[in-house]
C-alpha cells in the first residue's frame, strides 16, 4: 500500500472571489442560474451574461463574486460535494449494526446528492478532460473519498469482520473510481449504464463482496 502520508491534501485554490455577506443572495443567485442553464447546455454554450441576466445583476456585478464562469461550475461542484459528505457516513466512529444498512446509507447519499443535481454532475465530469482547476479539485474530492473508504475498510479488518487481502487503500481506490464511473454513465444514460433503480443495489453488493468475502488474489 502507497503511503499517503505526505501527500498533499490541501483543497486547491481557485478563482472564485472571497464571498461578500452583503451579497449572498446575489451569489445563489448565480448558482441557481448556472445549474438550472447547465440543465439545458453545456458550459460552453453559457456566457456570464446569461448568468448575469439570470441572477438579475449586471456583467461587472457578476465578477464581484466570480472571477469566471469556470469559477462558477467550482462552486458548484464544491457545494454538491459538500451535500454529498454531510449525507454520508462514510467512516462510523463504532462498529455498525448492520454493515450492509451502513454502507447502503453512504453509497445512496452520494448517488442520490449527485443524481439531485444531475446537470451539475454532468458537467463536472466533462470539464475534467478540458479544465485544468476542475480536473484539480475532483482528483481532491476523489483522495478525500478514497481515504474515507480505506479508514472504514481499516476499522472493519481492525475488529475482525473483514479479512486481510489488498492493501486497503487499493482497495478503496478500485471501489470508489468504479463508483465514480457507474454514477456518470447512468446519469448521462450511456450505453451500457445500469439502471438508475439498481444502481445502488449493484454498487452495494460489490462492496460487500469485496470488502467481507472475495479473497485477496496472489500478487
Amino acid at each position: 500500500m502507497s503511503d499517503t502520508s505526505a501527500q498533499d491534501t490541501t483543497r486547491p485554490r481557485r478563482g472564485r472571489r472571497e464571498s461578500r455577506p452583503s451579497g449572498a443572495d446575489r451569489e445563489q443567485a448565480i448558482l441557481a442560474t448556472a445549474e438550472r442553464l447547465l440543465g439545458e447546455r453545456d458550459l460552453s454554450g453559457i456566457s456570464v451574461d446569461d448568468l448575469a441576466r439570470g441572477a438579475g445583476i449586471s456583467r461587472p456585478t457578476f465578477y464581484f463574486y466570480f472571477a469566471s464562469k469556470e469559477a462558477v461550475l467550482l462552486a458548484l461542484i464544491d457545494r454538491v460535494v459538500a451535500e454529498a459528505d454531510a449525507a454520508s457516513t462514510a467512516a462510523p466512529d463504532g462498529p455498525p449494526r448492520d454493515r450492509t444498512a451502513h454502507w447502503r446509507t453512504a453509497i445512496d447519499a452520494f448517488f442520490a446528492t449527485f443524481r439531485a443535481h444531475r446537470a451539475v454532475t454532468l458537467a463536472a465530469g466533462r470539464a475534467c478532460g478540458t479544465n485544468a482547476e476542475v480536473r484539480e479539485l475532483w482528483a481532491w474530492v476523489m483522495e478525500t473519498w478514497v481515504r474515507q473508504a480505506t479508514r472504514a475498510i481499516d476499522a472493519e479488518r481492525e475488529r475482525g469482520l473483514a479479512p486481510a487481502g489488498l492493501p486497503a487503500r487499493d482497495l478503496a481506490i478500485a471501489l470508489t473510481s468504479m463508483n465514480e464511473r457507474v454514477l456518470h454513465a447512468t446519469f448521462a444514460a450511456e450505453q451500457p449504464a445500469l439502471a438508475e433503480a439498481d444502481a445502488v443495489d449493484t454498487l452495494l453488493a460489490i462492496w460487500i463482496a469485496t470488502i467481507y468475502r472475495a479473497p485477496a488474489p496472489p500478487r
